[in-house]
């Protein structure tokens, strides 16, 4: 599998727009980059943040753990991003991905697939 990075669609200044909250996180929604569907919500600190934009594949921070997980390196399921936004307010990014497998560690393609309301 190739691992170069492609190039990712984000704004030159985001590590410095990102306002991350006082323990130094974010939140992280990865959509699909072809269909649209929400896949998860993660968070990401700084360094994560600067480690998905240089490599190309999306990297975490763990809160229970306490440390940054590359997704797919366990399960073969990976993420490559392709654009990151960033909302009106900074402490909050979308990130689009194409993904490879399933994204939810159930192994669904969704983790909003569980309880769909009516």
């Amino acid at each position: 599998m190739n691992e170069q990075p492609e190039a990712i669609d984000a704004p030159s200044d985001l590590l410095d727009y990102v306002s991350f909250d006082d323990r130094g996180l974010v939140a992280v929604i990865a959509q699909d980059h072809q269909t649209r569907e929400v896949l998860m919500m993660a968070w990401m600190d700084r360094e994560a943040l600067r480690r998905t934009l240089s490599e190309g594949r999306v990297t975490y921070f763990s809160r229970s753990r306490g440390e940054y997980w590359r997704k797919g390196d366990t399960s073969g399921h990976t993420q490559h991003v392709v654009r990151v936004r960033a909302d009106c307010d900074g402490d909050a990014l979308l990130m689009e991905v194409r993904q490879h497998g399933a994204a939810c560690h159930t192994g669904s393609r969704s983790c909003f697939d569980a309880h769909e309301g009516s």
